[in-house]
């Protein structure tokens, strides 16, 4: 795919795997994959995990629509990922800087209420004052309507999976346009565990 260039937007990416706890699982990720529309991403799967390159919104709205496709399913799912923005090796090669913010998956991100608890860690890099831009970003996702409790290393989340993909999008946004040079933020996120939290 060839790519197009747009100035005002860095290339960002996530290399993310879905865990589907159950038989089958092989059929239940290829066909997440299958159900999305992935024409505004660089997209590669291999062994371990899948690649998507291109714009911010392009990103999260792929990602989350195969995590909801798998999660929709009823089976135990997990996701885990690595987003990245201004990585200073990074190249148009392998990417598609789409013009335009229409998402192409609203009808499975929009439609699908999925309860969730997710843990994220932010890293932005190159900057002395890192700790306050992580505490200020903790502190805005709990303007989006989720749960939010700190543990060591990561911030615990709870809510909706719409709720969480969009705070962790603004939150990575957020920190790039204040000036990190390269930012990571790495997520873990859980549908339909059997497990019950004690306490």
């Amino acid at each position: 795919m060839s790519a197009t260039t747009n100035n005002t937007d860095q290339i960002a990416g996530c290399s993310f795997s879905v865990y589907p706890m159950c038989n089958g699982f092989a059929n239940l990720i290829m066909n997440s994959l299958k159900q999305v529309d992935a024409s505004k991403v660089w997209i590669q799967t291999d062994e371990v995990s899948t690649i998507v390159r291109g714009r911010m919104p392009h990103i999260f709205d792929v990602v989350e629509a195969v995590f909801l496709q798998a999660a929709q399913t009823g089976q135990h799912v997990v996701f885990s990922g690595t987003f990245s923005v201004g990585c200073p090796g990074d190249t148009e090669g392998h990417t598609y800087m789409a013009e335009d913010d229409i998402r192409m998956n609203t009808a499975i991100t929009k439609s699908t209420e999925q309860e969730v608890v997710s843990k994220f860690a932010l890293y932005p890099m190159g900057g002395g004052d890192y700790m306050d831009v992580i505490y200020e970003q903790i502190e805005a996702m709990k303007e989006h309507g989720v749960g939010v409790s700190l543990t060591h290393y990561e911030t615990k989340l709870a809510g909706l999976a719409q709720k969480v993909f969009q705070g962790l999008e603004k939150v990575l946004t957020k920190t790039d346009k204040a000036g990190s040079p390269h930012t990571v933020l790495t997520a873990t996120i859980s549908a339909n565990s059997p497990s019950v939290e004690n306490g």
